[in-house]
């Protein structure tokens, strides 16, 4: 696990650059991410070319967690997790299922690679990683890496003092601020917007081989702690057999190991377009419209009139589900951050807006108030929450779910529901274990039953 003591710490960029130096060896090496983040595995895919999985302690119960990490340890030699935050950092309960990556290096047996930013300091910096090292004796840091390193002699401060405590460290990254990734309002640019990114992982690789101790490094590798799988565990119950689902850069964030689980559950999955004016294809009898960016491309997806027809015309018999962008796209408006008001689908009633922007962020359990594509009333699911519109017209559609935080806390209902349609800024991580024994689908569309579905098909 690479881990940093803070969020902006260079995680990201250590982890790639660690990636794209492995995979220039010829390593099969494949990234993993704790935390329900969305942006940082599609840039693990893109250097890698092995599709990276996210890892949460309290979003997922410990069987899919387990689960999840042997499908990631599958067909790699190396796994790199990125931890979110700080190593430490999550919710105050309850231990062990918190959401700090932490638990997960604790469960799993992941050694710890911890990044330490040392700019403005030199010594002190052994304080921090001897700090780290010793608060659970359940978490092992294997070693340290020096980032935003100044100099030899400010790398040779900061490397004597830390070894003195019995820490390694394994290499002292410098500063470039061409190495930095571009950033918006939800974290990094998507990685399919990244036009310099063969040229950025070239450049990461170079640095990782000039200043990092990769055979140290690897040498601190080991297998990951889990129990063996022989059902597998599917974290969420496919909608339907054939899932059509939207796939462009308005429509992006969609787990991994849900769209795994929905595989290894018999379904298959249909990608579509809607910034390209596609609708779902019409031998499918669920569409899901994840998350992304629409606020970005809100003119053109109001101008894709097929889009909109195929889409209503889709709804009319089969369900149709939204995530947070999914989600005001379903609704009759968007309004962009320049104030511009854009025709959506009008499928379901609300209107969101980016002109007056309020961050909603945090863990969210849902309890469903009604039979939809994501569940029958009283399947309870956990996820999270983070975005920046706002809802300016809630419309008179039926709450989808009754929201809860990470504490338990009420939150309201949430999203909406008309006829076949649903939709919420809620993404789904898992059901809880108690309602995944039935995973027949909200239309009845038969799946396989989780027990039925071998770990290694």
């Amino acid at each position: 696990m690479i881990a940093a003591p803070r969020s902006g710490g260079g995680k990201t960029t250590l982890t790639l650059a660690l990636l794209a130096a492995l995979r220039r060896r010829g390593v099969a090496v494949r990234g993993a991410k704790t935390g329900p983040d969305y942006i940082d595995p599609a840039f693990h895919e893109a250097l890698t070319g092995r599709s990276s999985l996210n890892l949460d302690s309290w979003a997922m119960p410990p069987a899919l967690l387990d689960d999840v990490m042997a499908q990631a340890s599958t067909a790699c030699e190396i796994l790199v997790t990125e931890a979110s935050m700080g190593l430490f950092d999550g919710l105050m309960e309850p231990r062990g299922a918190r959401g700090a990556p932490a638990d997960i290096a604790a469960r799993l047996g992941l050694p710890v690679v911890l990044v330490l930013d040392i700019s403005g300091q030199g010594q002190s910096a052994a304080a921090t990683a001897l700090g780290f090292a010793t608060l659970d004796p359940a978490v092992r840091i294997a070693g340290v890496i020096l980032n935003r390193v100044g100099s030899p002699r400010h790398a040779a401060m900061a490397t004597q003092a830390i070894t003195a405590t019995g820490i390694p460290v394994l290499g002292a990254f410098g500063r470039d601020t061409q190495l930095q990734m571009p950033e918006r309002h939800l974290g990094l640019v998507q990685a399919r917007e990244h036009g310099g990114l063969d040229e950025l992982a070239d450049r990461l690789a170079t640095q990782a081989e000039r200043d990092l101790d990769l055979d140290a490094i690897l040498a601190c590798a080991l297998p990951p702690r889990i129990a063996p799988m022989v059902p597998a565990v599917i974290a969420l119950p496919p909608p339907g057999q054939r899932i059509a689902v939207a796939n462009d850069a308005a429509f992006s964030f969609l787990y991994a190991h849900i769209m795994s689980g929905w595989r290894r559950a018999g379904a298959e999955i249909h990608f579509f377009s809607p910034l390209n004016d596609e609708g779902p294809d019409e031998g499918c009898d669920a569409c899901w419209l994840p998350g992304g960016y629409p606020e970005l491309h809100a003119g053109r997806l109001a101008a894709a009139g097929h889009f909109r027809h195929a889409l209503a015309r889709f709804a009319r018999t089969r369900p149709v589900h939204g995530e947070c962008g999914g989600f005001m796209v379903l609704g009759e408006s968007l309004t962009d951050k320049a104030g511009v008001t854009h025709r959506m689908t009008g499928l379901l009633g609300h209107a969101t807006s980016f002109a007056t922007r309020r961050m909603n962020l945090g863990y969210r359990s849902a309890t469903l108030r009604h039979d939809c594509a994501i569940g029958r009333a009283g399947t309870v699911l956990r996820g999270h929450e983070f975005h920046y519109a706002t809802v300016t017209s809630p419309g008179s559609d039926a709450p989808l779910a009754e929201m809860r935080d990470g504490y338990g806390d009420p939150r309201g209902t949430g999203g909406g529901l008309r006829g076949l349609v649903s939709g919420t800024f809620f993404h789904v991580l898992s059901t809880l274990p108690a309602m995944q024994a039935d995973t027949t689908c909200a239309t009845d569309i038969p799946v396989p039953a989780m027990a039925q579905v071998s770990a290694q098909t």
